[in-house]
């Protein structure tokens, strides 16, 4: 579904992603990894059009996406759930919902749907989005994603800011997508929940992939490693 071949990005004269490459599986769950600086947020900035790549190819279900504006790669299927959230603060949960919906993209995913599966959100939906907890707002920007019908979704740092118990309720919630089809790539700086909830892992350090494999078969030393460029 997705794959990414020698992707090279920079901000300004700082090059930050040096040759990455990266596949997906169709309907798979993906923990990308790594710490502070290593590449992830740069890595998402390329595949949504925030970032112009340098050179390599990104492309999603065979279609290269590279280059192209945020408004078109979420025509052709991806969508951020943002870190920080970044929902619409002058607009109710329900309108920033709707705001999901502008690409028109066709698809499954509709308001009651994504009631249907948060059914949570339904009980504050009139609520302007600022009333709500963090926990409550990371739903909310895990719908309004929902709502582009999306094919891929990229979830950055979705545990950021929240409570222990925020963030059970959060990955309780987008467990449900996992039978939905989805394909997932979630950056996580928690990498036990992230290895809990993914099917595989993907390390990264200094712009590149240094460590990748299963989830459930992950060495803990060999990853640590590999995270602190000891391997």
């Amino acid at each position: 579904m997705i794959s990414i071949t020698d992707l090279r990005a920079a901000y300004g004269p700082l090059p930050v992603l040096f040759g990455l490459d990266l596949n997906v599986a169709r309907g798979e769950t993906l923990a990308l990894i790594g710490a502070n600086g290593a590449g992830k947020t740069t890595t998402f900035a390329v595949m949504t059009g925030r970032l112009k790549p340098q050179a390599g190819s990104v492309s999603v279900a065979g279609r290269d996406i590279a280059g192209l504006t945020p408004m078109d790669i979420v025509s052709h299927g991806l969508a951020l759930v943002p870190e920080g959230r970044q929902l619409f603060p002058s607009l109710t949960v329900e309108e920033n919902l709707v705001v999901g919906a502008h690409s028109r993209r066709a698809g499954a995913w509709h308001l009651e749907r994504v009631y249907e599966i948060f059914p949570t959100v339904v009980e504050f939906r009139k609520r302007p989005s600022t009333a709500l907890s963090g926990g409550q707002q990371q739903l909310v920007a895990i719908g309004r994603a929902l709502m582009s019908n999306p094919e891929v979704l990229l979830c950055d740092e979705l545990s950021l800011g929240l409570s222990p118990a925020a963030v059970d309720v959060v990955y309780s919630a987008l467990q449900k997508l996992r039978g939905a089809g989805l394909t997932t790539v979630i950056v996580e700086q928690d990498i036990a929940r992230a290895l809990a909830f993914s099917d595989r892992f993907a390390c990264m350090r200094h712009g590149r992939i240094v460590l990748s494999g299963s989830s459930t078969a992950a060495d803990r030393t060999e990853i640590s490693n590999a995270y602190f460029g000891m391997r």
